[in-house]
């Protein structure tokens, strides 16, 4: 059986300011909400969670020392198209133009409102998605495989896998407990038309028990058969 999992705390949001004392009003008016909030006080401390964790929704100030917003929001876009919030002192046209041409989502010049902002990214979340997305994933005590998203986290944590390597390991997740022929693994991940070696399913299972590091017993031999993922007791 499938073992589907419903967190309360897929939803997360990242905040970005140097005022840490911002960071927690926002995070203090968002308490009704079941959001999850990761906060980083300048661009490179935002930029090193952002390539950690998978987010919904960033909240980003443009003044800060070093790399400031706009640099941060360059750098996401090259990769992503979370819903961002700019927040800025300046609440200039030329701003406003700059942070759409660089794609943000929304902006807002302080001082605001809380619930304002809270509003918005609310609005936010429900334009991009976030609550339906809110959605099943696989959950095996810190293992976790975000199927919206098609990343898989060890504590939070994003292994760097392949598509295929993906595929049959979300595949193998699915159905826990269940032993699989590498015949069966083939039909199922590569395609009934994959023309090619049995000996591939070993190879990307050997490659996934590296990545996995101390998880690797998650994907068990089942001797004369095949493979299957093992629950964790």
């Amino acid at each position: 059986m499938v073992c589907w999992h419903y967190n309360e705390y897929m939803i997360k949001v990242l905040l970005v300011d140097d005022d840490i004392k911002i960071s927690n009003m926002i995070a203090e008016y968002a308490q009704a909400e079941s959001w999850h909030f990761d906060k980083a006080a300048n661009g490179l401390e935002a930029l090193r969670l952002f390539d950690k964790h998978v987010y919904a929704l960033v909240v980003l100030d443009v003044m800060m020392p070093g790399l400031d917003g706009w640099g941060v929001l360059k750098k996401i876009r090259e990769n992503s198209s979370v819903p961002v919030i700019m927040l800025t002192a300046r609440d200039e046209e030329y701003d406003k133009l700059l942070g759409f041409e660089l794609g943000s989502d929304d902006y807002i010049g302080k001082p605001f409102s809380p619930r304002e902002l809270i509003a918005r990214m609310k609005a936010l979340l429900k334009r991009s998605g976030a609550y339906e997305n809110e959605q099943k994933s696989l959950v095996f005590g810190s293992f976790r495989i975000d199927m919206s998203a098609h990343r898989v986290l060890i504590d939070d944590n994003i292994l760097t896998l392949t598509p295929r390597e993906y595929d049959l390991l979300a595949f193998m997740a699915s159905h826990p407990g269940q032993a699989f022929t590498r015949d069966h693994l083939l039909d199922q991940v590569w395609g009934f038309d994959y023309v090619g070696d049995s000996r591939t399913v070993d190879t990307h299972i050997k490659s996934l028990r590296e990545k996995l590091g101390d998880r690797r017993d998650l994907l068990a031999t089942v001797w004369g058969t095949g493979y299957r993922f093992e629950v964790e007791k």
